[in-house]
């Protein structure tokens, strides 16, 4: 078992590995920005070593220094949690060189289900089911064009090193391709320095489904059932819930085995997600994997046993084989994401100093966050700030429990997404379990 971790993170993802580390008995490194030097996961880490100042360019995506950290710390592993380097496949055999364990996928499997298109193919030879579209990468438009004509309107237009919905344009009608074909590749290439696309027929009123899975260093892969993260903004989602109010037990057990068998197929190392769309007649498709830990991953932990799903990663990261048997909600769980964001006018970004903080508690609540009364929210990084989790024996009671959660949950000194979150839980439609991921185009906030 690894002697020290250092968090190539920050915020409440890098207080969650910290936390996780001290009941493992590993000792832990956080890294900080100068605008992060108050952060809570800084004091509550064994050592924290500044690197570099606010912008992420200079600080959490430099990986120089995060190398350096680890070496004068003799740090000998680093978990990246998720977002800036999680998926870097560069800084994960930078570390691989440097003689330290990347807690997280390899060089090659970052490569391989990174690209889409590559990731696509790759799930095709292993038997699961994918969107139909393009064979690779679109090199012209007049391939487009074909393509599209092949598949059949409506078509989505995907950025091959995309994330977050950059690169992404829906195309209803022939006339409409050159436009969208120009807006993605722009926004791809100035977002990741990679213009290439590729193209999937658009399914209409999908849910967005994921399935947690767990493999180890012998091949051997498990998964934890699903989690529906149809709720987002532009792609982004908002909250979460597991079990999905739309699966059947038989849909449940076959994209179980479906996600397994993705996750064996390429010999899967570590905590990651298979991401299907659903559609209305709940056929399933893959959409894209992703080789990190994911945000929501506490609903998952909450509805099996209190699972340590960070634990898991070290271990397996360690080497420590899994047990092998695949999971399945005992209870209900919610998530919100709570983001310093003003949802009545247009969710704008609300940096600044809390003046007052109140969490919520009471049975079935879990807040992860890194915040409290006197931190000042930078505005240099994403503006999420705390997840509200519940957890209860049913849907409705954890609605409930959202509710009153949601209703204790003070913040204030700037605007969060607290009242979005309140709304929603009285939302006919979503009481019934009946949204897409178009939900939000029709939902409409209403002011105090």
């Amino acid at each position: 078992m690894f002697k020290k971790i250092l968090i190539a993170n920050r915020g409440e993802i890098a207080l969650r590995i910290i936390r996780t580390c001290r009941e493992m008995g590993i000792h832990s490194v956080a890294v900080y920005s100068t605008a992060d030097a108050e952060s809570l996961h800084v004091r509550f880490a064994d050592e924290a070593v500044c690197i570099g100042p606010p912008s992420s360019a200079d600080s959490y995506l430099k990986i120089s220094n995060i190398i350096a950290a680890a070496e004068i710390t003799n740090a000998d592993a680093i978990h990246p949690g998720y977002g800036f380097l999680a998926e870097n496949a560069r800084f994960s055999k930078i570390c691989e060189e440097h003689g330290i364990k990347f807690i997280g996928a390899t060089e090659e499997m970052i490569n391989l289900m990174g690209d889409k298109a590559a990731a696509k193919a790759t799930m095709k030879k292993a038997g699961v089911p994918t969107v139909p579209g393009s064979e690779g990468i679109l090199a012209t438009l007049p391939i487009a064009r074909k393509t599209a004509e092949k598949v059949g309107y409506p078509v989505m237009l995907k950025a091959t090193a995309g994330g977050g919905g950059k690169g992404m344009r829906a195309v209803w009608k022939p006339e409409e391709l050159e436009g969208a074909w120009e807006a993605a590749r722009q926004e791809a290439k100035a977002g990741f320095g990679n213009d290439a696309m590729y193209m999937e027929k658009l399914i209409e009123e999908p849910r967005h489904i994921e399935i947690q899975i767990i493999g180890d260093s012998t091949g051997k892969a498990c998964h934890l059932s699903e989690r529906d993260c149809s709720i987002q903004r532009r792609h982004q989602k908002l909250t979460e819930e597991t079990p999905s109010p739309f699966m059947t037990d038989e849909l449940r057990k076959k994209m179980g085995e479906a996600a397994v068998k993705a996750s064996e197929f390429i010999n899967y190392e570590g905590a990651g997600t298979i991401e299907f769309l659903v559609d209305k007649n709940r056929n399933f498709y893959f959409m894209e994997m992703n080789t990190r830990i994911q945000v929501e991953h506490p609903i998952t932990e909450q509805v099996i046993g209190n699972f340590d799903l960070i634990c898991e990663q070290i271990k397996v990261a360690a080497g420590v084989p899994i047990i092998g048997i695949n999971y399945f909600p005992t209870q209900h769980a919610i998530e919100c994401r709570i983001n310093a964001e003003d949802p009545f006018n247009g969710f704008r970004p609300s940096p600044g100093t809390i003046t007052i903080f109140h969490a919520p508690g009471g049975h079935g609540v879990r807040l992860d966050t890194h915040v409290y009364a006197g931190y000042t929210i930078p505005p240099n990084y994403d503006s999420m700030i705390a997840k509200l989790i519940v957890t209860s024996q049913t849907r409705e009671g954890a609605i409930s429990k959202m509710k009153r959660a949601l209703d204790e949950f003070v913040i204030e000194g700037v605007k969060t997404t607290i009242p979005f979150h309140r709304q929603l839980m009285d939302d006919p439609n979503y009481i019934e379990g009946n949204y897409t991921t178009k939900f939000m185009e029709d939902f409409v906030i209403q002011k105090d």
